[in-house]
This record gives C-alpha cells, structure tokens and sequence, in this order.
C-alpha cells in the first residue's frame, strides 16, 4: 500500500482587507442617508387621513429683560408680580423665550426663571448671540 501524500497548504492568516473595504463602504452610504433623512432631503409623500384635527398653533411668548432690569411680557412693561399673572395665564405647553440683556443683572434671569419653575413651565427657549 502506497500512501499519497497530498499538499497540503498551511492557513496563516485571513486577508482582512477585502471585509474592511466592504464595512467602509457600508458605513459611508449609512452615514450619508443618515445625513439626508436628518435634513430632510429626501421627498417624502405623506399618506392622507380622512379625520383631520387641526392643532392649535401655540405661538411663543416671549419675556425680555433689558440692560436696566425692566422686564416684558410680549412688548408690556411689567414687574415680577405682573409677569407671573400673566405667565400663569399661559398653558404650561406654551413655548416661553426668555431674551435677557447681558449687562442686566444676574438676579433679573434668576427671578424670572424661578417663576417660570414654580409654574411648570419646561418649554423655555433662552436666546443667545453667536
């Protein structure tokens, strides 16, 4: 009895290279769909309902605090126990912008926040300068 030897060829390594090419690729086409689903920018048709509820568009109210420590509700000239009144009249869903000077005082902001917070108040937008 002869035996055969065969050839056998010894498996070092795994070419990796190839695997990473294809998961880069795939991460760039992830990221870029991402990108345009985030922005918008795919067209998108939206499917019609026959009960359509129209929502009461909130508009933002918006309180000031200037250089001098006068506050306003909207453009109205008012004091902290006008401005809570009146923010209590609010819905707590209301979006509330707060627009305060940066010379104004720092006890002005937090006046106005701790009523904002004692009301329940979370939608609150604090515009800035970039």
């Amino acid at each position: 009895m002869s035996k055969c030897k065969k050839a056998h060829k010894k498996f070092d390594s795994i070419n990796v290279i190839p695997f990473i090419d294809i998961m880069l690729v795939l991460l760039v086409m992830v990221l870029t769909t991402a990108t345009f689903i985030k922005q918008g920018i795919i067209p998108v048709d939206l499917p019609e309902a026959k009960s359509k509820q129209k929502e009461d568009t909130k508009k933002e109210v918006t309180v000031y605090v200037n250089a001098k420590g006068e506050m306003f509700f909207e453009k109205e000239k008012v004091d902290l126990k006008t401005l809570e009144a009146k923010l209590s009249s609010i819905s707590k869903e209301q979006t509330v912008v707060l627009r305060s000077d940066k010379e104004s005082r720092f006890q002005d902001f937090v006046s106005v926040m701790d009523i904002l917070k004692r009301l329940g108040h979370e939608q609150l937008y604090i515009v800035t300068k970039e």
